[in-house]
């Protein structure tokens, strides 16, 4: 059932209009149960340009409550085609690292950012490092845990973006 839902809404995604901001959010070979659904709801809401999935062919669109069908999706086989499409139209790309330097509401997030989200228990498909203009940045966390789950620090990532560049 859950397939036969998803194709359907992968139809109607191909209409998807890009959002208001140009801001754009990468997932990296996440799950496909959860999470990809979730991301793509917070992306509707704070008005995503689009979603690029990376390893991912197939996901549970429930807990999207619709926001698939709004949100346009590129698919990508790995990391590196995908960077090079972003980079080609003028992205600056930051991923999130706890131990990063640099926190993510002390970074200036250019209108042209795109933000890479990794694998709920492995991380990036990709060493960083190997690409020189991937900025590292951090949300800070005070608790014991050091990690928040991979929808709420999407979501917190977009909420900054956001404040940064709201469209009156």
């Amino acid at each position: 059932m859950a397939r036969k839902n998803y194709d359907r809404q992968r139809l109607l995604n191909q209409l998807a209009a890009p959002g208001p901001h140009a801001g754009v959010v990468i997932l990296d070979h996440l799950k496909p149960q959860f999470n990809v659904g979730k991301i793509f709801r917070s992306a509707d809401a704070f008005g995503m340009r689009e979603i690029h999935l990376i390893g991912i062919d197939y996901f549970d669109p429930g807990p999207a409550r619709g926001s698939f069908k709004w949100v346009p999706a590129h698919y990508h086989k790995d990391f590196d085609s995908c960077y090079q499409v972003l980079r080609r139209q003028g992205y600056r790309l930051f991923a999130t690292e706890p131990g990063a330097d640099k926190t993510l509401g002390g970074c200036p997030l250019p209108e042209k950012s795109a933000f890479v989200f990794g694998n709920e228990g492995v991380g990036l498909s990709f060493d960083p490092g190997g690409y020189d203009d991937i900025q590292l940045v951090r949300i800070p966390q005070f608790g014991k845990v050091q990690s928040l789950n991979v929808s709420v620090a999407a979501s917190l990532v977009m909420y900054e973006y956001v404040r940064q560049h709201h469209l009156a």
